[in-house]
């Protein structure tokens, strides 16, 4: 009998072990489809991270190819600006109206500026270029004006306390007029 007994708790042993293997078994199984969740996350977050990285050094790389254009020295700062009407054909200007402003060449990172100024207002930004010793700034009302009003300056004659040279003003595309400009440093 004894010996049935030892059978039957062998036996017993045996389905309690098998039943906690199965236990364990699925534990284990769980954990590894957790654990491979976890690495596809981990893998798709290395993905991401390597993304940003080459588009950060992308971004620097670029930064570093940017020049910054600055006005050279003998234009760079304020001037006293007198504009005379020489030319017109618009109604809107007559041969002979003056204007006197103030203009400051100026640049941000992206391009060179002129901002013309009176009495303490901004009246206008030009985009400015220069090359071949020459200024060439432009200024085009937006589609929503009422006037479609373009104006072009060249200032071609440079010294370190004068600049000379012609604004062309098109309103419309229909008529035209031209002024002579003659800025003056302003001296500090």
């Amino acid at each position: 009998m004894t010996k049935k007994y030892l059978f039957i708790l062998f036996i017993s042993f045996f389905l309690l072990q098998s039943c906690e293997n199965k236990e364990k078994q699925q534990q284990l199984t769980e954990r590894e489809t957790k654990l491979l969740e976890k690495e596809k996350l981990f893998a798709q977050k290395e993905s991401e991270y390597q993304t940003l990285l080459k588009m950060r050094d992308s971004i620097f790389k670029k930064k570093d190819s940017i020049q910054i254009v600055l006005w050279p020295q003998e234009i760079s700062g304020a001037w006293s600006g007198k504009v005379i009407c020489t030319e017109s054909n618009c109604s809107d200007y007559a041969v002979g109206d003056q204007r006197v402003d103030n203009w400051e060449f100026d640049s941000d990172s992206i391009q060179l500026s002129t901002k013309i100024i009176n009495n303490s207002n901004l009246i206008r930004t030009y985009i400015g270029k220069f090359e071949n010793n020459e200024v060439k700034l432009n200024y085009k009302t937006d589609s929503t004006a009422k006037k479609n009003v373009e104006m072009n300056i060249l200032l071609n004659e440079i010294s370190s306390n004068k600049i000379r040279g012609i604004r062309t003003v098109t309103v419309d595309n229909n008529c035209t007029a031209r002024f002579s400009v003659e800025l003056t440093r302003i001296q500090k």
